[in-house]
C-alpha cells in the first residue's frame, strides 16, 4: 500500500526544507562567485522563491 497524496506532499515539503538548508550551508561556505551562482541556480530549480544572499543583495 502507498502513500495518500497529503502524506506525499509532506513528504516533499520535508525533502525540499532539507535540501534548501544544505544548499544554504554550501552557499555560505562557497568562496567564488562561480560556486555561488551554481548553487543559487540548484536552489531555484528546487524552490523558485527561495531567498538567498545574492537575491537580497
Amino acid at each position: 500500500m502507498g502513500r495518500i497524496e497529503g502524506q506525499r506532499e509532506l513528504a516533499r515539503k520535508r525533502k525540499r526544507r532539507e535540501q534548501l538548508k544544505k544548499f544554504r550551508a554550501r552557499f555560505a561556505k562557497a568562496k567564488t562567485q562561480g560556486e555561488k551562482d551554481l548553487i543559487a541556480e540548484k536552489v531555484f530549480r528546487i524552490s523558485p522563491f527561495a531567498v538567498l544572499e545574492i537575491a537580497a543583495n
